[in-house]
């Protein structure tokens, strides 16, 4: 369960740093989403998930 929250609080760290260092971007971004095929949004999502999992993967062996 630790590592749980180790994992919760990279994520905040991350995506912290990301609206700190590039606030700008981030709300231009944020604005576009609408925007985006829901498809494209789903095949996103399915990218960060394969992609966190085999780093979990690879860390973990």
């Amino acid at each position: 369960m630790d590592d749980l929250g180790v994992a919760m609080g990279l994520v905040l760290v991350f995506e912290g740093a990301l609206y700190a260092l590039f606030p700008n971007q981030m709300i231009a971004m944020a604005q576009k989403l609408p925007e985006a095929p829901p498809a494209a949004l789903r095949a996103m999502g399915l990218l960060s998930v394969a992609i966190g999992w085999l780093c979990v993967k690879l860390i973990r062996s």
